[in-house]
């Protein structure tokens, strides 16, 4: 046990020694370490959990758990491996437990560690955790830090590129086009040869081991069809039967379970239609959407390049960087005329902002369609927070008496 914990001591060391992309964060490293709460770091695998919570640790006498080692994993004994990192790291302050879903029963190890008075930070790459295991065992003993792959705004920086400076505004626009093509995983944006067959991999990896091994799902088969299904649909309404029926899965009770499933590790997320009665908001069907881009350009099968849907794709994500939740403070809507609204984003009991997402509102056909929508959807809505984001296009609108602001997604 002493020799897999130092082998991950140097693995660590050699992690910390890297040059790193700092991330943006609304919270303060100090202030999170000084907060006895157990720090909760969660999202796809992938995105730096890891690197933000090296960064937010640097300098500081920490410990370090990695369960995506085997070896720790086959050999675990909890009494032993808490004697072993005093040895490691003798009076450690805190302690980092990267990955710590993979460890069976970890939440009631990690209520015993706070318990103890331990400073905990933990990384996690399963929503589940929130909803259930850590809900359930550690109610009001930690902070959630949700961490996505990088935005815009941090592709821009990792590439030295500053959209504010009229000299590099052509090569702005490209590093745009090209994040909103291939998306934001860290290990792609400065070696973009590799971006198909990582994400491939890294898609792949996600259903085997975040999916079918933590489910025990015997028929992976109808699990790959259905998340390739998904990914090819991305900004498309779903409904579990139609799944079925389309797919050929052998219930809608499975096929909403394999759904829930694919959302648990953050691959696919579930957007409601908004509808101030509960009842008729579960019975519409959901759009899907998926948490990068570049997973549709590398696995899914479509046919051209839907510039639009990885727009709407795109803005879906970053609504969701910013803290809107799916179902709770952000949802599409459709009209009593069936006019469709791509987001509505909610404060309290009020609509804050529609939102409109046009890849090129150039054609006075499309002008119109988008508009006469919003138009629609701000009456039915009491809302006249109208904003419609674009490719390239920035204008302020009249329109029907309301009050249009069209920007470009750099801008948002």
């Amino acid at each position: 046990m002493k020799n897999i914990i130092l082998n991950q001591r140097a693995e660590r060391d050699e992690l910390m020694a890297r040059p790193y992309q700092q991330r943006d964060t609304r919270y303060n490293f100090d202030e999170l370490l000084s907060n006895p709460l157990i720090k909760l770091i969660t999202g796809p695998r992938r995105v730096g959990k890891s690197v933000f919570a090296l960064l937010m640790l640097q300098g500081r006498n920490f410990a370090y758990l990695n369960f995506d080692d085997n070896l720790l994993l086959e050999n675990w004994d909890e009494d032993l491996v808490m004697q072993m990192l005093d040895d490691v790291y003798p009076g450690y302050e805190y302690l980092l437990l990267d990955e710590i879903q993979n460890l069976p029963d970890w939440d009631l190890w990690v209520n015993k560690l706070y318990r103890r008075g331990k400073n905990l930070i933990i990384t996690g790459s399963n929503a589940k955790m929130l909803s259930s295991e850590m809900a359930t065992v550690l109610t009001g003993r930690y902070l959630q830090i949700e961490m996505l792959p990088f935005s815009l705004e941090e592709t821009m920086r990792w590439r030295n590129v500053n959209p504010n400076l009229e000299e590099q505004s052509a090569q702005a626009v490209v590093v745009a086009d090209d994040y909103m093509r291939n998306g934001g995983y860290p290990e792609t944006i400065q070696s973009r040869n590799i971006t198909k067959s990582y994400l491939s991999t890294l898609f792949d990896s996600i259903l085997l081991k975040d999916v079918a091994k933590r489910h025990k799902v015997r028929n992976t088969t109808d699990l790959y069809n259905l998340a390739t299904y998904l990914l090819s649909n991305f900004c498309n309404p779903i409904s579990a039967n139609e799944l079925a029926t389309e797919l050929g899965l052998s219930s809608v009770t499975t096929t909403k379970k394999f759904c829930d499933y694919l959302a648990e590790p953050y691959l696919f997320f579930y957007l409601p239609r908004f509808n101030n009665k509960m009842k008729l908001m579960k019975k519409a069907p959901s759009k899907v959407y998926v948490v990068d881009n570049g997973f549709v350009q590398s696995t899914a099968f479509n046919l051209s390049e839907n510039l639009g849907r990885l727009l709407e794709n795109q803005v879906f994500v970053e609504l969701l960087r910013r803290g809107y939740i799916p179902g709770k403070t952000l949802f599409y809507y459709r009209t009593r005329n069936d006019k469709e609204i791509d987001f509505v984003t909610r404060k309290g009991s009020k609509v804050e902002q529609l939102i409109q997402v046009c890849y090129d509102m150039s054609s006075e056909k499309t002008r119109k369609r988008e508009l006469d929508a919003l138009v629609e959807a701000a009456e039915e809505l009491h809302c006249d927070n109208l904003l419609v984001i674009t490719n390239s296009q920035e204008e302020k609108i009249e329109w029907k008496n309301k009050t249009f602001e069209v920007i470009t997604y750099n801008k948002f």
